[in-house]
């Protein structure tokens, strides 16, 4: 049975599997590599994403990528860059949105504050909501999820 989402018009019939996302995808230039806390970044930006209660755990993805080949501001070896792009799918308000890019945003300048203090270093997010039509998806994460989770609490 489908879930209730933050944000989502009540009145859109299965909310739950129509808005499955978010992928974040978090890119970083690679003078940052050794720098980042990324095992852990990687762990506190997901569970950000959880903690928003917009996004069902089924349809989360999070990765990193290392930029090699990139061109920032004056050109000086030291400028760095990461940047997080979250994909979501079609339909939840302006505000839900905004609500759960700065709950994302917030974890990731605290997880890179030690790296900005020494370095100079750009941050910057930014939301795709993907066309409520020419996107595809064809996965079984939800039903497995829920059977750990069900599991698990048959184990407790």
């Amino acid at each position: 049975m489908p879930g209730i989402i933050p944000g989502v018009d009540p009145g859109q019939s299965e909310a739950w599997y129509h808005l499955p996302m978010p992928h974040i995808i978090i890119e970083y230039s690679a003078n940052l590599e050794g720098q980042l806390p990324l095992s852990h970044m990687l762990d506190a930006i997901h569970s950000s994403a959880l903690k928003t209660g917009v996004f069902p755990i089924g349809g989360l993805r999070t990765r990193a990528h290392r930029v090699e080949h990139y061109r920032i501001a004056d050109l000086h070896p030291d400028n760095a860059f990461v940047h997080v792009t979250l994909k979501i799918g079609h339909g939840r308000d302006h505000a839900t949105q905004q609500r759960a890019c700065e709950a994302i945003f917030e974890v990731l300048k605290e997880e890179v504050r030690e790296v900005f203090a020494m370095r100079p270093l750009g941050l910057s997010m930014e939301l795709q909501e993907l066309h409520p039509t020419l996107n595809f998806k064809h996965n079984n994460l939800h039903d497995y999820v829920k059977q750990r989770a069900t599991l698990a609490g048959e184990q407790a």
